[in-house]
Formats: C-alpha cells, structure tokens, sequence
C-alpha cells in the first residue's frame, strides 16, 4: 500500500513539475484598433526570464508589456521562456485595425503627444500625413518655444543645426492654400500652420512643413468679444468656454490654419514650453521630435 502511495506522489510530483515549466500568454482580445494598447499577460510558470517579439519588428523583455502598433495588420507575437538551459515559446496572431480618424503621433524626450488631423482641413491632414510617413521630422527640434504662446518645429534646417544656427526659414520648398474653418480654434493642444506674414504672404498660405502647437493661457469673455469685434466674427458658447476654461490664443484664429489637436498629452507641451530658452527662443537644451503617422 505505502509503495503505490509512494508511486502516485512521485507521478504527481512529476506532472506538477511539468505543468510548472510552461510558456503561454494571453490577451484580454486579439484584435485592437489604433491607438489602443495591448496587455499582454504571461502565464508562463517558473520561468527565468522572458522575450516578446511582437511581430513588427520591437522587442520586450518585461513579464506582461503594453504594446502599441503604429500600423494595421495582422502580427504574429511570439513569447519565449527561459528555463535555465531550455527554452519554450508561445505565439499568437493579433490583428490590429486602422484608426477610425487620422492620427500621428509626436515623440519627444518629454514624452508623446498623440494628433487627431481634421478632415476638415485635408490638404493639411494629407501633407502632414505624408511628411510623416516619408520620416520628414525625424530629429527635427521644436526651435522656438515661448511659454504660454505655443511650440514650434518643422524646419528641416534645424537637424544637426549648430547652437548658433539661425532656424525658422526651412521648408520643403512649397506652401499650402489657408483652409481656415470657423469651428476650428486656437484652443490648447491646437495643431496649427505656420506661415510667413502678411506682408509677404496676403494669402496666408500655410508652411510646407512648420507648424505650432498651441499652449496659451485661460481667456477672459471680454477679451473674447474684443477679438470678436477686431475680426468680424463670433465665437458659439461652446468655444468661449473651451478659451475660458482650457485656455488658448484666440487672437490667432482665422489668420492661420487649425489642422489638427493634441488629444492625449497635453501636459507635454507644458513641459516643452517650460524649458529655458535662449536667442530667438530657441531652447538652450535641443527638444528633438520623431512624428509617426498611425494607420
């Protein structure tokens, strides 16, 4: 009796210490849209440590990441569990569906600020989509920043530009025709054009390639019907209350195009606006972007 006792608990203790040794995850769905993560969760047991290929070329070698996908498709993530001298692996398919807008995704040392583009502005939406997608901004610098105004990028002669270099005059070598939208407003987060003035510019055409983003600072209603007054237009209620509220530049509207607005990281312009700054307001530290179109 104790030797078929003894026997169970040695074949037990052998499928218990099989069992431990396993390499799997899993996924709350295996299929996102963009620009929502993925939690992955390791349910590999006894393992010593863990490497994620999540099938668009990124790696991980944390126990359950967050993966974000920049572009739609169908992925193959694999895990594979080390176990000493053995390893095990585990793979799954994820499908990651397009945005249901147009998105980018401006990366900074500050963190990231992800850009609805308004298909109300489409020539803008379309060019700044392509420049994103041919890697145009990546390690542009944001060359003027003024705290409570706005940051601003996009010159290509500002990569690799010395510390003394001149920035604000670069371009792709073409404009864009003003698309100016009543409904479209220089309100915090606010991704605008930039463009040379008046003088020069009565059209008021767009840079090919800079643009601001808008910090500002909380309005009063006064100040609001004044610009109303000198420009010859009215806010709606919601809109005075957005620049009340939220804060902005009303002073600006309808003089440049409003192309896009920060959705999720607001406080990373705060934190871009804060830095010190030195001869034409160009930080004395670089703040460089790498801008990444979501589809």
């Amino acid at each position: 009796m104790r030797f078929v006792l003894l026997g169970f608990w040695f074949l037990s203790s052998l499928g218990l210490m099989a069992q431990k040794k396993n390499c799997h995850f899993s996924v709350e769905k295996n299929w996102v849209r963009i620009p929502e993560g993925i939690q992955f969760t390791n349910l590999s047991t006894s393992a010593r440590s863990w490497e994620w290929d999540f099938g668009d070329g990124t790696k991980s070698s944390e126990k359950d990441p967050i993966h974000f996908y920049s572009k739609s498709g169908v992925y193959h993530v694999s895990l594979k569990a080390s176990f000493g001298k053995k390893t095990k692996e585990h793979k799954m398919k994820i499908e990651v569906k397009a945005p249901e807008k147009c998105l980018v995704r401006i990366e900074t040392k500050f963190g990231n600020m992800l850009v609805h583009l308004y298909d109300e502005t489409p020539q803008h939406r379309d060019n700044f989509s392509k420049l994103a997608e041919e890697g145009y901004y990546q390690d542009l610098l944001f060359h003027r920043v003024i705290a409570g105004f706005m940051i601003q990028g996009g010159d290509p002669d500002s990569r690799n530009a010395a510390p003394t270099a001149q920035l604000g005059s670069g371009g792709p070598g073409y404009t864009i025709p003003a698309e100016f939208n009543s409904r479209l407003i220089h309100k915090k987060g606010a991704l605008a054009a930039a463009r040379t003035g008046d003088a020069v510019n009565p059209q008021k055409k767009s840079s090919g390639s800079q643009f601001y983003i808008v910090q500002g600072n909380p309005q009063t209603e006064a100040l609001l019907t004044r610009v109303e007054d000198q420009k010859g237009f009215r806010y709606t209620e919601e809109q005075k209350n957005i620049y009340i509220t939220l804060g902005g530049t009303p002073f600006l509207d309808q003089d440049y195009t409003v192309f896009g607005e920060v959705i999720e990281g607001l406080e990373v312009i705060d934190q871009i606006a804060s830095v010190q700054t030195g001869r034409a307001d160009r930080p004395i530290e670089d703040v460089k972007m790498k801008v990444v179109l979501l589809h």
